[in-house]
Parts: structure tokens; C-alpha cells; sequence
């Protein structure tokens, strides 16, 4: 019985370690056989050390293709914890040569990974420290390519170009608002590597390359940046204002053509500029009552719902407007008088505005205002944009109808007012401004993509528009704006002072922002047909907030400035000069502007002028030569150079 019992054990015994072999045998075979390629990737996982390659981000050039953003090749530190000796000692070196706490470097090299990065300490070193690091040779300790933004103008656009992160990544500007078509995909270089991190010979290093992102180019012309730069740079040192700022737009488009803001950065070294500075887009974020610049709006709504004839219908300014229990004055003690309505704009009268506003009514102001945009976001291709404040429709009474007439009661942002007022001289169309005007392959320049003019909707008649136009040519001429008037141009605008609000007391008080917003030139066939043919090719705007040392009135500080960048600007537009204009009023105070005569051929004694100077060069009585050039304005004043031979 026993001996059975026993038996049938072994019996069991058997059959279970025969099944248990063949289980092994299955297992193994599966493992040998079946499920080898996943255990062998397993394997090259766990010998595989991976180091990346950055991607170089893509190229952002102006409208000429000149390089506004670009890379710079760089290195950066990676270790292979596993591959060093002395933890300590390799810590204590690299840290004494990145100049970082010596502790925190241990922790990073004693982590337990296959690869770590040092960052940000390690990220984008300086030639020097990567080669202070290289001639150590430290076990484990490895310097890749790297890549590092690089802005070759330094401040230059730098509020609109934006800058990016450690990582490359965009954070600001257009680095931000496209990063995702200017960053690349990061390569890397894989090593094979045992467990003791000693390499293996039978799997060589394999190189994926990484690929550039696209390149933008913008809008912004080159010639017409440089020049607002540069007179905005003049102007800021001279007056020591809170801020300056100017934009330039084609109005036919929304093609953003120039655009900058003083403080500025350089976003070479963003880490040391002040976040509000960097931060802060003017033209698109900086929300303030435009003053009488916003006339031009008033006044075309007026004119397309043919309330008066502006050369024939008059209103009497004495000098107030009651309002609503509200005395609202006008800026010349005792008023001006009876005027025609185009002198109201050229007088900038606020009571003769008052009288425009009534005209329009409440429901026609409030519904131009928001047809004009002046409610919403432009939607230009940027981030942090700003949108203004207006008043709700219920709130709209009476005297908030006749200041926001005259520019008051109403805060916009500079690129609401350009847009609006390009409208208003373009044949009444808004448009949405932009910046990108192309997306294009870094390797292979095709056009990826291709922004065009997207017209929104039509604000107000072509004959409405024409009319505006020479309107503004007269406040030119014979108005508020005769400092931007430039011989041989013909060119419309129209200044601006308005009153800040004291953030302390609430009320009027805290300075003036003082603005010129004009365009040029008046007569322009080059344009499509799809506008009226006098259509202007700019729409340039500058702005001063509270400058020091001077009279803060639009017309006597910042049309000046409007029109030395207008002198450069339009000859570099290639538009001509017109043999005859609607000539300038001047006054007593006015400088006079005359045209040089043609002295060539003259004796000596017979080259004269009582308004101007003349500097004599060389031997002989006949005159050879002269600047400037026959024809060409200069001020009263001015000297001659006249060449004798």
C-alpha cells in the first residue's frame, strides 16, 4: 500500500518537472525565437546614451530680408553620472569654473540617470568657460552643440521681435506669437555604452540631424525703421519724456512698416532690462485718451453722413459749449470766432466738436466709434494687445458725447488709432494690421505661407474719405500742423495734446501726451484701383508722453519730429516730388521755407540773398557749383555752399 502511495508520487513528481521543463523550454524559445527583438531593444535601450542637438530656430528678416533674429552656434555641459570617478572633485571644478554652489553641482552629478543636463548654469556657455571646461578632460563630463538666439541690432524692434527662453523657447513678441513655426526638431547623437559605461564597439554612434524651424519675414521696411529709430533715440535725449512711441502702416493694407517704442531693451540681455519695459508694447498695449487727434474720426463720420459742407456751412465758436451743466472751452481764450467747419478742424476747436457730436448723435457717434474698431482688438499678429476703454452705450449721455467728440473721455491704443484713421484716408476701408507677410522653408525657401490683406469692412464712402484727405492736407497748411509741412510733399495730419489722468487724485493733472498723426502722400496713382487713385501709401504716427523742456503741445514738439522722418522717409518710398502744392500759412513765428536759386554761372558779387548765408570755397569769380541743388527748400537762415573757379 505504501509502496503504491509512493509510486503514484513519483509518478506526479515526474510529470510535473517534465511539464516545468518544457515550460523553461517554451519560455526560453519564446524569448530566443519569438520575442528576441523586443528584448534586444530593450537591451540597446539600456546601452544606449543619447545626447541631444539643438535645432536651430528660424531666421526673422525685414521686408528686404535683412536679419532681425538669428543663431549663434554655442555649447552647453551634459555628464554621464555613471562615468565619474571622483564626484566631488568634478563638482568642485566645474563649479568653481560656472561660479555656482558647489553643493547643488553634487546633487546634479550624483543623479541617477544616463545622461544629465546642466541647467541653466551649463546651457549657451561663452567660448571661454566651454574651453576652460574642455582642457579639464573630467571623466564624464561632455560639452554638445548648442544653439543661442541673437538679435544683431541689439535693441532694434525689441519689443516687437519679443526673445526666448533658455530652452529656445519663445516668451515674448514675435518669438512667442510664432513659435511654433520657429522652432526647429532637436537632434541628437547616440552612444552605446555597457553597464559600466564603457563603450561598445559593435554599435557605432549614430547622428540624427536636427531640422530648422521656418523663417518669417515681415512687414517692417528696413529704410522707414531705421529712421524712426533714429529720430525717436533724438528725441528721447532731448525732451526726457515718460515715453515715446511711433508706427507707420500702409493704409491700403495694414502692413505694419515701422513700429518702435522708447525705454526699449536690448533682448540680447532681457534678464537685466525691466519687466515693464520689455513687457510693454506701446503701439499695441498702452491704452490713453487720443486728444484731438481723434477729431479725424469725429470728422470723417460727419462728412459721410453729410451733415455740413465743410467750406460753405459755419458754426461760431465764442469760446465755450455748455454741456450738460458742463462749461467745456475751447483752447484759444474768447474762441475763434466764426469758422467754417473745415476751420474747426484746422483750429482744432473742441465747442466746434461739441456742435459735430450733437450733429451725429448718440447712436451714429457710439456706432462709428465701434465701426472704426475702436472697441475691439485690432487683431495684429502679436501678443499682450491691449483694446481701450469706451464707455457702455447706457452711460453714453450728453457730455459724454461731446468729450469723447473731441478725443476726450475715450482711451485707445495707438494701433486702434492708426488703423482707424488709415481707414479714414485709404477710401474708407479697415483693414487688420499685420507684421509676418511670409513663412518660408529654411532649406528649401519655398513660401509656406503668405499673409494677405484681410479688409474688414467699409467704414465710411470713397467721397467721404477724399474729402477727409484734404481736410487734413489743410490743417497742414493752414492749421495746427504746419511744423510737419514739408515743400514739395503734399501731406495731411493732424496733432494732438491730450490731458493724462493723475492715478492719485482721479482727475485731470498728470501731464500731456502730445501726438502727430499724418499721411503722405496725397496724390498716389501707383495704388490698385480696388481705392481711390490719391490714395496715400503711409499713415505715420508719434507720440510723446509728458516731454520735459519744452511746450507739450503736439503742433510745436512732435510734428517736428513727425516731419524729419517724413524728409527720409518718402524719398526712400520713391515718391516724387510735386511741382505744385497747397502752400503753407505762415506766420510771424514761423521759419520760412525757400527754394534755393540757381547761382551756377554767377559772378561772386551777383550771388546774394537777405534771407540766407552763403560760405564761399575756392579762388576765381564764377561760381561752379553749389549746395544744396537748385530748387531744393531750405529754411531762412540757412548757408549756402558755393563753389568758385
Amino acid at each position: 500500500m505504501i509502496y503504491e502511495i509512493t509510486k503514484k508520487k513519483i509518478k506526479w513528481v515526474k510529470v510535473v518537472t517534465v511539464l516545468i521543463v518544457i515550460a523553461i523550454i517554451l519560455k526560453v524559445g519564446y524569448i530566443q525565437i519569438i520575442d528576441r527583438v523586443n528584448i534586444y531593444n530593450k537591451a540597446v535601450d539600456l546601452w544606449q546614451r543619447s545626447f541631444p542637438v539643438e535645432a536651430n530656430r528660424g531666421l526673422i528678416v525685414d521686408s528686404d530680408n535683412n536679419v532681425l533674429a538669428t543663431n549663434l552656434t554655442t555649447a552647453s555641459l551634459v555628464v554621464v553620472p555613471s562615468q565619474i570617478k571622483d564626484v566631488a572633485a568634478t563638482a568642485d571644478k566645474i563649479a568653481n569654473i560656472l561660479n555656482v554652489d558647489v553643493k547643488v553641482m553634487q546633487e546634479k552629478l550624483s543623479k541617477k540617470v544616463s545622461i544629465q543636463r546642466i541647467q541653466p548654469e551649463g546651457r549657451q556657455l561663452d567660448d571661454e568657460v566651454a574651453a576652460q571646461i574642455d582642457r579639464l578632460k573630467l571623466p564624464g563630463v561632455y560639452l554638445i552643440k548648442d544653439t543661442k538666439r541673437y538679435y544683431p541690432n541689439d535693441n532694434y524692434l525689441g519689443q516687437t521681435l519679443g526673445f526666448v527662453g533658455i530652452d529656445n523657447q519663445g516668451l515674448l513678441g514675435l518669438e512667442l506669437k510664432y513659435d511654433n513655426y520657429l522652432n526647429g526638431n532637436n537632434g541628437s547623437i547616440d552612444y552605446y555604452m555597457d553597464a559600466k559605461s564603457n563603450p561598445l564597439s559593435l554599435y557605432p554612434s549614430v547622428y540624427s540631424a536636427p531640422t530648422s524651424g521656418f523663417n518669417l519675414q515681415l512687414t517692417i521696411d528696413g529704410d522707414i525703421q531705421d529712421i524712426v529709430e533714429r529720430e525717436l533715440n533724438n528725441a528721447y535725449d532731448t525732451y526726457n519724456p515718460d515715453g515715446i512711441w511711433a508706427l507707420a502702416m500702409e493704409p491700403s493694407t495694414g502692413k505694419v512698416l515701422a513700429m518702435a517704442s522708447k525705454p526699449d531693451y536690448n533682448p540680447n540681455d532681457y534678464q537685466n532690462a525691466d519687466k515693464d519695459v520689455y513687457n510693454h508694447n506701446i503701439p499695441i498695449w498702452k491704452s490713453y485718451e487720443p486728444g484731438s487727434t481723434f477729431k479725424i474720426i469725429t470728422f470723417s463720420s460727419a462728412l459721410n453722413e453729410n451733415l455740413f459742407d465743410m467750406d460753405k456751412d459755419t458754426y461760431f465758436d465764442k469760446g465755450y459749449e455748455i454741456v450738460g451743466g458742463a462749461r467745456i472751452k475751447s483752447w484759444k481764450k474768447g474762441g475763434h470766432g466764426l469758422q467754417t467747419f473745415r476751420e474747426v478742424l484746422q483750429n482744432s476747436s473742441n465747442p466746434g466738436f461739441v456742435e459735430i457730436g450733437r450733429r451725429l448723435g448718440k447712436d451714429k457717434l457710439y456706432e462709428y466709434v465701434k465701426k472704426f474698431g475702436l472697441t475691439e482688438k485690432t487683431g495684429i499678429d502679436l501678443p499682450g494687445e491691449s483694446k481701450g476703454i469706451m464707455f457702455d452705450y447706457d452711460a453714453f449721455n450728453e457730455l459724454e458725447q461731446a468729450t469723447v467728440a473731441f478725443g476726450q473721455g475715450i482711451s485707445i491704443t495707438p494701433m486702434q488709432l492708426v488703423r482707424a484713421v488709415c481707414a479714414c484716408v485709404n477710401g474708407g476701408t479697415l483693414y487688420k494690421p499685420y507684421l509676418v507677410d511670409k513663412i518660408i522653408d529654411s532649406y528649401s525657401n519655398d513660401i509656406v505661407y503668405e499673409h494677405k490683406p484681410e479688409a474688414l469692412r467699409k467704414v465710411i464712402s470713397e467721397d467721404a474719405s477724399k474729402k477727409m484727405r484734404d481736410a487734413l492736407e489743410s490743417v497742414v497748411t493752414d492749421g495746427g500742423g504746419k511744423n510737419a509741412y514739408i515743400d514739395g510733399y503734399r501731406i495731411g495730419g493732424k496733432t494732438g495734446t491730450a490731458q493724462k489722468v493723475n492715478p492719485e487724485t482721479g482727475g485731470y493733472g498728470g501731464g500731456y501726451v502730445a501726438s502727430f498723426v499724418g499721411f503722405a502722400p496725397y496724390d498716389n496713382p501707383q495704388i490698385s484701383v480696388m481705392v481711390s487713385v490719391d490714395n496715400p501709401k503711409i499713415v505715420l504716427y508719434v507720440a510723446m508722453d509728458n516731454p520735459k523742456n519744452c511746450v507739450q503741445y503736439g503742433g510745436t514738439t512732435v510734428a517736428p519730429i513727425a516731419r524729419k522722418m517724413l524728409v527720409d522717409i518718402l524719398p526712400s518710398m520713391n515718391v516724387k516730388k510735386v511741382s505744385s502744392q497747397r502752400q503753407k500759412a505762415y506766420t510771424f513765428m514761423d521759419t520760412k521755407t525757400l527754394k534755393v536759386e540757381n547761382y551756377i554761372g554767377k559772378s561772386k558779387k551777383e550771388v546774394s540773398n537777405p534771407e540766407l548765408k552763403f560760405e564761399f570755397i575756392g579762388e576765381g569769380d564764377k561760381v561752379i557749383d553749389q549746395l544744396p541743388r537748385v530748387g531744393e527748400s531750405v529754411e531762412a537762415g540757412s548757408t549756402i555752399v558755393i563753389m568758385l573757379g
